[in-house]
C-alpha cells in the first residue's frame, strides 16, 4: 500500500482537529508507519497491551463477581469509546485518536474501583500517592514491557497528552506541565472526558435497576429528566414492561447528553472562530461543556446515583470490606516482597522504591486475583 495512503485516512476532518502528520512525535522517535497513521498505531498498542485486558475484571461501580451482567471497567471504556467516536465523527474529529484514548483512559485504575483507588493513595500520601489517571501514563511510558530498547508503549505525545489531562488533578502536577503545558487538551481528549461521564451516568442507572437498588417507578419520581424523556413511550405504550423500559432509559438518556452536546459545540466552536488545533489550546478553559439546562438536568441525574447508589449502605459496606483485604495485601507485600513475582523483585533489587513496586503490582490486579493473593497471604 502505498504511504500517500496514510494521509488520505484523515481526509474531510474539520480544521480543528488533531492530524497524525503534525503530531509532536514519540518519546523514542519511530519511523512512520505505511499504512497506519500514528493514532491508529496507539489505539492498536493499547488495544494489545497486558492493562486493557485486565480490565475485563475490575471493578465499575458493583464488584464484578456479583453478577455477570454488570459493567466491568472493561464494558465500560468500550461503550464510552462508542459514545466519544459518535460525537467525534459528528463534530469532524479525529477518530482514531479519540477511540485510543477512550480505550486507555481508565487502564490505570485499581481493582474494586473507586474504593481500591483511595485505599491506594491513602497508602501512598507519603511517596507521591496515588490517581488512576497519573498511573495510567505511568502503565503507557513505564510498565507495560513490549520492546527491548524502550520502556513502555512509546504512544504519541497527543495520546499520552490526553491520558494524564484526563485527571481532575491535573493543574496541581507540576511535574507535568513543562511537558504538557497547562492549557486545555485538544478536542479529542475533551471529548473522551465527557463521554465518560455520559456513558457511567447512563449505565450505572441501568445496573442500579437491575440489581434492585433502585426502581424506575422511584427514578421517574425523582428525575424530572427521565420522565420527560419517557413521557412520549409512556404515552403510547401504557403496559410496557419495566424491563423493556430499562432499556428505553437508558438509550434517551444517552441521546439526550450526546444530541445537546454536539449541537452546542457546533455553535461554540462557530463564535469562538476557531481555526485549528492549537486554537483550542489558547482558550482559557475547556469548551465541551453541556449547555445550562443540560447541565443542570446532569448534575439532578448525579446527584440521585450518589444518594441512591454510590452511597447505598450495602454498595458502601462491599466497597469498604475488599478496601481493607486490599490495605492488607499491600502491607503483606511491603513486610515480605518475596511474596512478590521474581521481576518486581528485580526491580527493588535495581533501587526502586519498595512501595512504589508495591503499587505498581497491586494497582495492575484485577478483582479475582487480588481476591486469590488475599486467601494466600492474609492469614
Amino acid at each position: 500500500m502505498p504511504v500517500g495512503r496514510v494521509g488520505q485516512l484523515e481526509c474531510g476532518l474539520a480544521n480543528y482537529a488533531v492530524f497524525s502528520k503534525d503530531s509532536k512525535g514519540r518519546r523514542f522517535p519511530e519511523e512512520r508507519h505505511p499504512y497506519r497513521t500514528a493514532f491508529q498505531r496507539d489505539r492498536e498498542r493499547i488495544l494489545h497491551s497486558a492493562a486493557f485486558r485486565r480490565l475485563e475484571y475490575k471493578t465499575q461501580v458493583f464488584i464484578c463477581h456479583e453478577g455477570d451482567y454488570f459493567r466491568t471497567r472493561l464494558t465500560h471504556t468500550l461503550e464510552v469509546a462508542q459514545i466519544a467516536r459518535a460525537i467525534g465523527a459528528a463534530l469532524g474529529l479525529n477518530t482514531d485518536l479519540i477511540e485510543g484514548l477512550a480505550l486507555a483512559h481508565d487502564i490505570g485504575h485499581t481493582p474494586f474501583g473507586h474504593q481500591g483507588e483511595d485505599v491506594l493513595d491513602e497508602l501512598m500520601k507519603d511517596d507521591g500517592g496515588f490517581e488512576h489517571n497519573i498511573h495510567a501514563l505511568r502503565v503507557v511510558d513505564v510498565l507495560e514491557e513490549r520492546y527491548i530498547d524502550r520502556q513502555g508503549l512509546n504512544l504519541s505525545w497527543e495520546m499520552r497528552e490526553g491520558i494524564i489531562k484526563h485527571s481532575k488533578r491535573y493543574a496541581n502536577l507540576s511535574d507535568y506541565h513543562e511537558e504538557f503545558g497547562n492549557c486545555p487538551p485538544h478536542l479529542e481528549a475533551q471529548v473522551v472526558e465527557i463521554a465518560d461521564e455520559i456513558a457511567y451516568d447512563s449505565h450505572d442507572i441501568d445496573d442500579a435497576i437491575r440489581s434492585d437498588l433502585i426502581s424506575i417507578d422511584r427514578l421517574l419520581e425523582a428525575v424530572p429528566l427521565c420522565l420527560r424523556l419517557l413521557k412520549d413511550i409512556l404515552a403510547k405504550h401504557s403496559r410496557i414492561s419495566n424491563e423493556m423500559l430499562r432499556h428505553y432509559i437508558v438509550r434517551a438518556i444517552i441521546n439526550y447528553f450526546v444530541d445537546s452536546l454536539i449541537s452546542s459545540l457546533h455553535g461554540a466552536l462557530l463564535e469562538s472562530k476557531i481555526t485549528n488545533a492549537q486554537s483550542i489550546r489558547e482558550l482559557p478553559d475547556r469548551i465541551v461543556s453541556f449547555p445550562g439546562q443540560v447541565e443542570a438536568d446532569r448534575r439532578d441525574l448525579r446527584r440521585f446515583l450518589m444518594d441512591n447508589v454510590y452511597r447505598n449502605v450495602n454498595v458502601q459496606k462491599i466497597a469498604q470490606e475488599h478496601g481493607e483485604k486490599l490495605r492488607c495485601i499491600f502491607m503483606a507485600y511491603c513486610n515480605n516482597p518475596e511474596l512478590m513475582p521474581g521481576h518486581f523483585l528485580e526491580k527493588i533489587n535495581k533501587g526502586q522504591p519498595l512501595k512504589r513496586v508495591v503499587c505498581d503490582y497491586v494497582a495492575g490486579m484485577t478483582d479475582r486475583y487480588a481476591l486469590n493473593e488475599h486467601k494466600r497471604i492474609c492469614k
